[in-house]
């Protein structure tokens, strides 16, 4: 017999053992990635669940459009005034 060579006493289970054990550990090592990439990513400055609500939002757009010379001043406030109605 040639002792030091083939298995070493391991079993079929312990080689099991060793190629879940990897899986898991790459599982691991690649969400960590992912989530950290995804926590860099991500703006911080407002949260998920902005509280601003849709006619703010509007009227920024509305304000763009009058800066850009799209509408005149008179149309911006017509139309802001029909914003704050609703």
């Amino acid at each position: 017999m040639m002792y030091g060579w083939g298995n070493q006493g391991w079993g079929v289970g312990m080689w099991i053992v060793m190629v879940v054990a990897m899986v898991i550990f790459w599982a691991i090592v690649v969400f960590g990635v992912v989530a950290l990439v995804r926590y860099l990513g991500h703006s911080h400055d407002t949260p998920s669940g902005s509280t601003s609500s849709p006619t703010s939002d509007h009227e920024a757009i509305l304000r763009e459009r009058l800066a850009r010379g799209e509408i005149d001043e008179e149309q911006f406030k017509k139309t802001l005034a029909t914003l704050r109605e609703r």
